[in-house]
């Protein structure tokens, strides 16, 4: 039988994958403003390959402004770049929340990333204690 704990981290779960779907779909389906963005780089694209035969020594200031400038130097970053930046932080909530839907309330949180590594490392040295008592139990017994 479940508890409470268990039943909000399911219902967590499932309204975090309700939303993460509908802000993906508004992204790439609704929103105008990615699909500007992405056709502006490729008319950009489109325009420079036909420059590239014309005179490079016509440099003038760009009258774009510093945002617009930030948004297509973000859009040139190679794919996985973008992936890791976003899954990285998807994934630690999605994880955070289906470990609240265990049933043993000490292991939540132990798919965080900064807590997976702080249990790893003192399990370690708990480990490595651990061991150097054996040898040294092994020394006196000889």
């Amino acid at each position: 039988m479940m508890n409470f704990r268990q039943r909000m981290g399911w219902i967590g779960v499932g309204l975090y994958l309700l939303a993460s779907v509908a802000a993906v779909y508004y992204i790439f389906e609704i929103s105008q403003t990615y699909n500007l963005l992405a056709l502006a780089q490729e008319e950009k694209a489109a325009g420079a390959q036909t420059k590239r035969s014309g005179d490079a020594s016509s440099s003038s200031p760009s009258s774009t402004s510093w945002i617009v400038t930030l948004k297509t130097r973000l859009l040139l970053l190679p794919f996985w770049v973008w992936a890791t930046i976003f899954l990285i932080p998807y994934l630690q909530v999605f994880l955070f929340l289906y470990s609240c839907t265990r049933t043993d309330p000490k292991t939540v949180g132990y798919c965080i990333l900064p807590i997976c590594l702080a249990v790893l490392c003192n399990r370690h040295q708990t480990f490595a204690k651990a061991s150097n008592q054996i040898s040294r139990l092994q020394l006196i017994d000889t």
